[in-house]
Order: C-alpha cells, then structure tokens, then sequence
C-alpha cells in the first residue's frame, strides 16, 4: 500500500512539474544566518521551515543486560525546496522530510541502517514549529513538555524504541547559538547540543528479538541556509559524552585537497564552565585509516582531536561504520561509535560523523 501511494504522489508530482509549478512564481528567498540571534527555548526545539536545511541528530552508546556495547544514530532532516511557496497544489513539495538511522555493532561487523524520505503533508511527514516533533511515516520524535523525547523506527532493517532524559541544560554552540562554519559570516548555521541525555527503551535488527538498552546520548539541532563555503568538501565531527559529566564538541570544515578550512571546539566541563577553542586551537590529525570495500573511500577512523592544550585520541567501535544515504540525501559518509582517551586514560564516548570523503558533500 504505501508503495502504491508513494507511486501516486510521484505521478501527481510529475503532473505538477509539467505544468510549470516547480518555481514558476520566482525565487524562493531562504532566511539567513545571522549574529546576534539569541535562541529561545521552547520555541526551537522545534522546526525553522525558512531556513534551508534543518536536522535534529541524535547518537548514543548504549549497552544490553549483557553489557554488550552498541552504537545507534537517528537523524530527521527538514528541507525547504526551491518550489514556490505560492503554489496552491496540495502535492506542491515546499518541505521534505527525511530519516536516517543506524545500528552500531561488532558481532555484525558493519552498520545495520535504514533510510527514507517524503514530502511533508498528507498526515505522512511533517516537522513542526514550537517544539520537537517530527514523524515520517512510522518513524517519530517528539518532545513533551518535561524535555524528555520519545523516539520511534520502525524497518525491516531495525527498530529503535527509545527515551532520552535531558539531565544537564542545553548547550548553545558558538556565539549565543550562532556557529561560523568559515571566514565570512554568512556562511553559518544556529546550533545547539543537549548533551549526556540518559537513555532507555529496547533496539533491534532484523532477524532479531529486540533487547532491552540503557545508555547515554547526545542530541544535535542545528538549522542553516548557507553553511558551507564553496571551497567545502565535507567535514569531521565529534560529540562525546565525557565519563566525569562533561561534553566536547569539535569540528573541522576541509577543503578539496583535504587541510582545514575552519574549526572550532566547545568543552564544557563537569562543574558547567564552557570553554571555546577558535579554529586556530582545533586540529585533527589521522592515527589509522580504513578503505571501504564498498566506495573505495579511505576514513581516517582514528585521529588524534586537540583543542587548544587538550589532546583526545579517538578510537572506533568498529572500523565499518561507513552509510550510503543515496537514496535520500545523496551522501555517502562515516558516521560512527568512538571511545575517547587522553593519555592511555578513557575519557568518555561519543560520536565522529565525517562527509567529503568520498565526494564533495552539498546541502
């Protein structure tokens, strides 16, 4: 049923494209990215439907009765298109919602993940204004008003039923929210992390009982128009839940011949105090690489992270944590479990997303 739905909305799309309704009111004006923007909660939690490219990211370690470690990530994406908004058809595609979501573990030596996308409307999809929620088919995220959320995927590849608690206050991200992703200004997106979310709920993969899980997780929202510079070719990220309470987040935006473009860091530390690294402080460096047997992409899947006197080496869960979002976003990319430690020391876990690798990533 839902193929031959989803086979009736192309066809009326198609209809609609031929018709010249596809931007035949004039360019869609997306709103910027601007400094000095102060971020209100609860109002966004929710969706920004005038920017360009919106995504809720969630990623977590979690662990069975057995005390078998996992990783999982779920991501909702929200994108605006470049239809008219003045467009009275109900099947007109103004926003697009789409989902990702993995499973992280060693006995499977790979990814187990799903993807899908649909336009919003119809009681289908939507990502609404106010607070979280979003809905994509029978995938769910929802915020209620305690802060806690309820997320919900459902696939023949795995099922994810879980509760992520806040426990510490949101952490706002570069300036008051505003977080530069190069050196002129526009090129920027709003952000914001809620990390050391506590977990619950059960996962599980096809062919499998789901299992009851327990762990912690980091949430990120982060909402642009015009992030990346056009010298881009993708980026390195991290978000870790340090084992003493704190958080780190770093990233750095490459070029097309793979040295850094910019970089910037946040570390906040048990007690609360924030600390910010400028991108002259913020440095990856490779310390193992993996070859993917399936896009022939080289990950460096070990680096060594060091923001400003801190040194964080990264170590993977497992070195196939490469997705194939093709089908939905276009993107090919290594999204995955890390354990970090600073002097044979553990520190915490966490997440390493990085784009580009094997072409250059567009938003």
């Amino acid at each position: 049923m839902r193929a031959a739905l989803f086979g009736l909305l192309l066809m009326m799309f198609q209809w609609c494209h031929a018709q010249g309704g596809s931007n035949a009111g004039g360019a869609v004006t997306f709103a910027p990215v601007t400094p000095g923007t102060t971020l209100s909660f609860p109002r966004d939690f929710g969706a920004h439907p005038e920017f360009r490219t919106e995504w809720w990211y969630v990623t977590g370690w979690v662990e069975t009765p057995e005390r078998k470690p996992l990783g999982f990530q779920v991501t909702f994406f929200r994108s605006r298109t470049e239809h008219d908004p003045k467009n009275p058809s109900t099947f007109a595609p103004r926003q697009l919602v789409i989902g990702h979501a993995a499973l992280s573990d060693p006995e499977v030596g790979r990814l187990v993940h799903d993807q899908r996308s649909a336009r919003e409307g119809f009681g289908l999809a939507w990502a609404r204004t106010g607070n979280t929620d979003l809905k994509l088919d029978d995938w769910r995220m929802v915020r209620d008003a305690s802060g806690t959320y309820r997320v919900t995927v459902r696939s023949n590849e795995l099922t994810l039923e879980l509760r992520l608690q806040p426990t510490q206050p949101v952490l706002v991200q570069g300036e008051g929210g505003y977080s530069r992703k190069g050196a002129s200004p526009q090129h920027a997106s709003h952000y914001y992390s809620e990390p050391q979310l506590k977990v619950s709920g059960s996962v599980g993969r096809a062919g499998s009982q789901p299992v009851a899980v327990t762990g912690t997780a980091w949430l990120d929202h982060e909402w642009s128009s015009e992030a990346l510079q056009p010298e881009a070719s993708g980026w390195d990220w991290i978000g870790v839940n340090l084992d003493d309470g704190g958080a780190l987040m770093a990233f750095q935006i490459r070029n097309k011949q793979g040295g850094k473009l910019w970089a910037h860091a946040t570390v906040r530390d048990a007690a609360g105090k924030v600390t910010r690294y400028a991108p002259d402080q913020v440095n990856f460096a490779p310390t193992a690489r993996w070859k993917s047997p399936r896009t022939g992409a080289e990950y460096p899947v070990a680096q060594l992270v060091t923001t400003g006197p801190l040194r964080w080496q990264l170590a993977p869960l497992q070195q196939d944590q490469e997705l194939d979002s093709r089908r939905t976003t276009g993107a090919v990319y290594w999204e995955g479990a890390v354990t970090v430690s600073r002097d044979g020391k553990r520190m915490g876990r966490g997440y390493l997303e990085m784009t580009g690798y094997v072409r250059p990533m567009k938003l």
